[in-house]
């Protein structure tokens, strides 16, 4: 029988523990797992290479993205260079030019190697995409909805383009993961998420994944990981298994508090710009409408007031705690320019549409009515 998203999510690692029939599987913390014979290693054999909490994890991911395969890493910045190693030598690489901040200084980085030929390219424009990827291309790098304007790309579209251009087509889908979105359903072959954010939902781990929809490309990379040493702890796994439980309640009371109260923003007189890809007038929405099934726990907006107004009101917050990290049980405000996309230049950030006013908000499951009346509090100061 195959049971619906909600109870795959809600039952993973359940009943998995064989030693002991613990509903709840206990963390296995052993480096090393002993073998009944020189020639012939078990299930698991070395901790690097894959031991039971990260195996857990993986299975769990790898069913609710529809992936042949999923490796669990060190972090999501792990988990997307990853990725790179399995591209050839010099590879060319198109990645959304409105990528996460990290996500531009570690292909930055590598191009500077001479690792990869890196073409940025606005992936929300078809033409745009296409043209970038006329001479061919190894990678495309897509982030939808992006962070932190929220701009989408069409997956399918993106995808069609790229394996046309003989690309393999990545999908940053952190902000929403498969609860909301599910990139390899829509022709995507790699599916790749920090799981330290929405994922385990409560900003007490650090992880990512890379959910292939090849099993042979999840074979090489799961083969880099140990390689190269990119695998998640137990404890990491551990949490982050127990977070994936209540990913679809989470995701569900985030989505309907982030769209109330990016409506009521939206018509508040100090705000001159919100971007909510479900709100009424958004340009993304019929495709947001099309591949998601919620806008996610994320919005981004602009003051009247700029920069200095900006600075007034994140500071003034209560109940939203500045930091840098998203889709927690807690809310979280930002200022991306100097916080999450400090990495990026000056002019990549404008041509990313990042200004230096534009705050970020990241909506908890708190009551609505307390973050409004926070909110309302905060833009009120001048």
């Amino acid at each position: 029988m195959t049971h619906r998203f909600a109870t795959r999510a809600v039952r993973a690692g359940l009943n998995a523990d064989p030693g002991h029939n613990a509903v709840v599987a206990p963390i296995s913390v052993s480096a090393c797992y002993r073998r009944q014979d020189p020639g012939q290693p078990g299930a698991f054999d070395y901790a690097r290479t894959q031991q039971p909490s990260r195996a857990l994890l993986e299975s769990a991911l790898a069913e609710l993205e529809g992936a042949a395969g999923a490796t669990v890493t060190a972090s999501g910045m792990a988990a997307i260079d990853l990725i790179l190693n399995d591209l050839p030598p010099h590879a060319r690489v198109v990645c959304a030019h409105d990528c996460y901040g990290g996500t531009r200084r570690l292909f930055d980085a590598r191009a500077a190697q001479q690792r990869i030929a890196l073409t940025y390219a606005d992936t929300t424009d078809p033409d745009t995409l296409q043209a970038a990827l006329r001479e061919g291309a190894d990678l495309l790098f897509v982030e939808t909805p992006s962070n932190p304007r929220l701009r989408l790309t069409d997956i399918e579209q993106a995808a069609r383009l790229g394996h046309d251009a003989g690309a393999i087509v990545a999908v940053d889908n952190t902000v929403l993961t498969p609860a909301l979105q599910r990139p390899l359903s829509l022709g995507a072959d790699i599916s790749v998420s920090s799981v330290t954010k929405m994922l385990n939902g409560h900003s007490d781990m650090v992880g990512g994944v890379v959910a292939c929809s090849d099993a042979d490309r999840h074979t090489r990379l799961a083969w880099w990981a140990n390689a190269a040493g990119l695998g998640a702890s137990a404890f990491d796994s551990f949490l982050a298994t127990r977070g994936l439980r209540t990913l679809p309640l989470r995701a569900r009371a985030q989505c309907e508090t982030a769209l109330e109260l990016a409506s009521r923003l939206a018509a508040h007189p100090t705000i001159v710009r919100i971007d909510y890809p479900f709100l009424k007038g958004h340009p993304g929405r019929g495709i947001a409408a099309a591949q998601q099934s919620g806008g996610g726990p994320l919005l981004s907006l602009e003051v009247s007031g700029g920069t200095a107004q900006a600075i007034e009101l994140v500071k003034s917050l209560q109940l939203f705690t500045l930091a840098q990290s998203l889709g927690g049980v807690e809310s979280l405000v930002c200022i991306p320019a100097t916080m999450t996309h400090a990495a990026m230049s000056a002019e990549a950030r404008a041509e990313a549409g990042i200004a230096d006013g534009l705050v970020r908000l990241s909506v908890g499951i708190e009551d609505v009515e307390d973050l409004w009346e926070d909110l309302q509090a905060g833009l009120e100061i001048r």
